[in-house]
C-alpha cells in the first residue's frame, strides 16, 4: 500500500524532474510544440503554474474550511493557460519555481485534521485534502515527459507507473472506455482501443 510519506516523496521529486527537463530548454526552445496537441512548450509550463496555483486553493480550503474551488470555470482555467504562455520566458520560469515552492510550504502547514477534510477536485470528485499530493504528482511527472526534454516514463518509480495506470483506467472506465480497454490489456483484442484525451 502507497503511504503518504511515499506519495509526497514522489511529488518532491517528480517537481525536480520537470524543473530540471525545463532547465535542459533555452528560451526559444519554450516556443516549440510539446507532446500535447496544440500546445507549446510555453503553453504546458503555464498549465503546471496554474495548476500548483488551483491546488494552492484546494490547501487553503482543507485549512480553513472556506470554499475555494481550483478554477472559476473550465473557461478561466483555459485562459491563464493561453494568457500564462505569453509572458516571457524568464517570467514563466520563476512562476513555476515559486509557485511549486509555495505548494509545498502550503502542504508541509497542515495540521492533521486538516489532512481529512473534503475538498473538489475540477472533475467534480469530493476528496479529502490527502489526496492533493498524488494530485500533483500525476501533473508534473507526466507533464515532465510532455516537454519533450529527455524525461520519459522509465524515470518512474514502478509503485508510482502502477498509481498512475489505476488512475488513468479509472477515468477510462468513467468515460465508457473500459470494456475495449479491458479487452487489449488482457490480449482479447488485436489492437489497442482509439481514446480520448487524459488531461
Amino acid at each position: 500500500m502507497t503511504t503518504a510519506t511515499t506519495v509526497r516523496s514522489w511529488m518532491e521529486d517528480h517537481t525536480k524532474l520537470f524543473l530540471a527537463c525545463l532547465d535542459r530548454l533555452a528560451d526559444a526552445e519554450l516556443d516549440a510544440a510539446s507532446a500535447l496537441p496544440g500546445w507549446s512548450r510555453r503553453h504546458l509550463v503555464a498549465h503546471v503554474h496554474y495548476n500548483a496555483e488551483a491546488l494552492r486553493r484546494l490547501v487553503s480550503w482543507a485549512a480553513t474550511g472556506e470554499e475555494t474551488p481550483m478554477y472559476g470555470s473550465p473557461e478561466q482555467r483555459a485562459r491563464e493557460i493561453e494568457e500564462g504562455s505569453a509572458l516571457s520566458a524568464a517570467e514563466l520560469r520563476r512562476m513555476v519555481v515559486e509557485s511549486a515552492r509555495r505548494l509545498s510550504q502550503e502542504l508541509d502547514a497542515l495540521t492533521h485534521g486538516a489532512w481529512h477534510h473534503l475538498v473538489v477536485t475540477s472533475q467534480g470528485r469530493t476528496v479529502p485534502a490527502t489526496e492533493i499530493p498524488w494530485m500533483r504528482t500525476r501533473e508534473v511527472a507526466v507533464h515532465a515527459v510532455d516537454l519533450r526534454a529527455g524525461a520519459s516514463f522509465t524515470d518512474f518509480p514502478d509503485e508510482l507507473t502502477a498509481e498512475l495506470l489505476v488512475d488513468v483506467v479509472r477515468r477510462r472506465v468513467s468515460r465508457g472506455e473500459g470494456p475495449d480497454l479491458a479487452a487489449w490489456l488482457t490480449g482479447r483484442a488485436g489492437d489497442p482501443p482509439r481514446l480520448g484525451s487524459w488531461l
